[in-house]
């Protein structure tokens, strides 16, 4: 095992050189002999000791780190040093380390984060102790020498290269709005961001997210989760970059259900204040938004002043200059990400910097491979409204002929744009139904000629069932948040051994960003099983080798009433329960037990812990049981106070009991508090249970 220890060293101090030889001392009385010894005149000092466990504790020394690693000897490595640990940045790391067959490079990382807690690192610390992955926590690195090939940090710690790979991302742009300076006024963008808007949220009522894109969205929904009434303002339409004007309408109308308002066309002029300075709301032309809280999340510029600080070329308007090896102006140092620009883009997304990893990963092993551009095609749910588009999705009429399913009563919207003759598919956008996405996206890529005629693939297959994740081609893209494939998925099974779902998504990444394509991959998974000859079992989940029917009969009969009984005795020995089987179990005490709905809320999904049916935008249904369809009149009186209070739709059930529809999440403990001093109590509405009997 080799000790590389890094010590301030001052060229000028003899203290540097005589600190050097007392660590050498103690190393030896410890049991331990050097075996070299390097002593440069640099801003630190690298020297390395060959020792047989953890080195002993010394005092007096200015350590900048000490590290353990197994790496062989640097002399017979290319070093190659990461600066920024984000996901494109980790994501090149676990590319080399897998196309690194001869175990030629040594690794390291700067991550300006303290990540003080391990939780804020994508993979765990053991991973990088594992894969020899040494990681500069608390160092942001602040130059470049490209003539020495160090990389040098804010506090002085300097690491040499043979390869510098630049990963460093971007941050908030912030519009000149006057105002925008005012305490209350954030950015959506670091950890330290989203923890300062959690805590000035607490004595917020009303904010505004100004700027309606991906990110203002998702910003939008956080805020709303917080139980603040949000406004998104957009000076455009939502989602300008993924959406035309109709998807655009349609999926402003679904947001708007969730009672979030959208203020479209509105341009802020100023972020007003009140008397001790805080935001207190936006003025507009024509009217000011009285407001608690302002984010603002209107776009992002590349991080690129380290390149600029190096004297590697950069854009005037932001991003470090790239070909299509991702090599900048100097031939040793890489852009990927949202601070690389090719071809006059900044490819925002994860999956481009992804594939920008790949690339250098690839030609630093041997490959030769180029990076011609990004699929900017994305497929996200977005305030509860699934939202895909791919290809040329904005291709014009001179060249494309479009074919349009607007269901404006489903909330559906379908947009697919085929060529003139309609042999190929271009691209498309999808509001509320993107089931078809992998299908169509694989057709897109593929570029050849359909046989399925247009207005099948946008109405689906007549007089016979469409085909399914298993028919697709290998080089379809399954998860859009990773790139990954069919072939990939594929592969993972066959040729790595992924025995279950989870396996495939550890090892691919598969499904592991938004979530929205494990159906398919469970579907692949299940047909590749089958092609390899394995038995493909209808467990209830891996954590029990029994059907849900089967696990039913078993807890009946043997009389088990809780789930840690039930895990013991009848699943797998060491495990806890999944998101699958813990509210199927639930369900099942329900039914046989007839236990109160929240003795096993641990269990339960949403609909059972919030005593309220999800919808499929976002918001909850409640009903209070009406035994026997019999209520008083004053308990009518408090229903209709509490639907117009809360804003809620109410319709008569096959059950006999009033429904309240279009709750939030967040006025459901005040809605429930409400009803229950008004003599009500929750029907058996959310257990999957023994339900109400239904009459016409």
């Amino acid at each position: 095992m080799r000790l590389i220890v890094r010590v301030a060293n001052d060229p000028i101090h003899p203290n540097s050189i005589r600190s050097i030889s007392r660590l050498d001392r103690l190393l030896n009385e410890s049991d331990t002999r050097p075996i070299e010894e390097e002593l440069v005149y640099s801003t630190t000092e690298i020297i390395e000791f060959q020792v047989e466990e953890k080195v002993i504790a010394i005092d007096n020394f200015l350590f900048l780190s000490v590290l353990l690693s197994t790496t062989p000897d640097i002399e017979q490595t290319t070093t190659i040093v990461v600066c920024g640990l984000g996901m494109v940045g980790l994501s090149f790391i676990e590319k080399l380390l897998k196309y690194d067959k001869k175990n030629q490079f040594r690794i390291e990382t700067f991550c300006e984060e303290p990540l003080e807690e391990e939780r804020m690192l994508i993979q765990p610390k053991s991973w990088y102790s594992k894969n020899n992955v040494i990681v500069h926590t608390n160092e942001k690195a602040t130059h470049i020498d490209t003539t020495t090939r160090c990389v040098i940090s804010a506090n002085g710690l300097s690491v040499p290269y043979d390869t510098c790979i630049l990963a460093t991302g971007s941050y908030a742009f912030v519009p000149p709005i006057p105002g925008s300076d005012r305490p209350g006024v954030f950015v959506y963008r670091t950890i330290n961001d989203l923890n300062e808007i959690i805590s000035y949220s607490k004595k917020s009522k009303r904010g505004a997210v100004i700027g309606g894109g991906l990110l203002g969205l998702e910003a939008a929904k956080a805020l709303a989760d917080l139980g603040v009434e949000v406004t998104i303002i957009e000076r455009s339409q939502l989602l300008t970059r993924q959406l035309d004007s109709v998807a655009g309408k349609m999926l402003r109308s679904e947001i708007e259900k969730l009672g979030i308002r959208c203020l479209i066309g509105s341009q802020p002029r100023e972020i007003i204040s009140d008397d001790e300075g805080k935001v207190s709301g936006v003025r507009f032309d024509d009217e000011t938004v009285q407001l608690d809280i302002v984010i603002i999340a209107t776009g992002i510029r590349p991080r690129d002043e380290l390149a600029k600080a190096s004297g590697i070329s950069t854009h005037k308007h932001g991003g470090v200059f790239v070909d299509d090896r991702l090599q900048t102006s100097d031939p040793n140092v890489y852009a990927i990400g949202e601070v690389a620009l090719y071809g006059g883009m900044i490819y925002g997304l994860v999956a481009p910097g992804y594939d920008m990893a790949d690339v250098i990963a690839n030609n630093l092993t041997g490959g030769d491979k180029r990076f011609l551009g990004g699929d900017m095609s994305s497929k996200l749910k977005l305030l509860g409204v699934h939202v895909a588009s791919f290809g040329d999705y904005f291709a014009g009429e001179d060249t494309a002929m479009p074919l349009v399913y607007n269901d404006p009563f489903g909330s559906v919207y379908k947009k697919l744009l085929f060529s003139k003759d309609g042999k190929y598919l271009i691209g498309g956008i999808l509001v509320g139904d993107t089931d078809d996405y992998a299908k169509l996206h694989a057709l897109m890529k593929s570029k050849k000629v359909l046989t399925t005629p247009p207005g099948e693939l946008i109405l689906g297959v007549k007089n016979g069932q469409a085909p399914g994740a298993d028919e697709l081609p290998d080089e379809a893209q399954v998860c859009s948040c990773n790139n990954i494939s069919k072939g990939q998925i594929r592969e993972a099974v066959k040729n790595d051994g992924c025995c279950s779902v989870g396996q495939v998504k550890s090892c691919t990444k598969a499904g592991t960003g938004c979530g929205g394509c494990i159906p398919t991959i469970t579907e692949i998974f299940q047909a590749e099983m089958k092609a390899l000859g394995h038995v493909v079992t209808n467990a209830l989940c891996s954590h029990f080798s029994l059907t849900r029917s089967e696990l039913f009969q078993v807890i009946k009969i043997r009389k088990l009433t809780t789930f840690k009984e039930i895990i013991e005795k009848v699943g797998k020995k060491g495990t806890h329960g999944c998101e699958i089987c813990k509210p199927a179990i639930a369900s099942i005490l329900a039914s046989l037990w007839n236990d109160h709905v929240l003795d096993h809320a641990n269990l339960q999904d949403t609909n059972d812990r919030y005593l309220a049916n999800i919808q499929r935008g976002g918001s909850y249904s409640i009903v209070p049981r009406v035994p026997g369809g019999e209520i008083l009149p004053k308990k009518l009186v408090v229903l209709g106070q509490v639907a117009d209070k809360y804003g809620l739709y109410t319709k008569i059930t096959g059950g006999q009991r009033i429904d309240l529809f279009g709750a939030k999440k967040q006025d459901l403990p005040i809605i429930w508090d409400e009803l229950v001093k008004a003599g009500f109590e929750s029907g058996h509405a959310y257990g999957k249970a023994l339900r109400t009997v239904k009459s016409w």
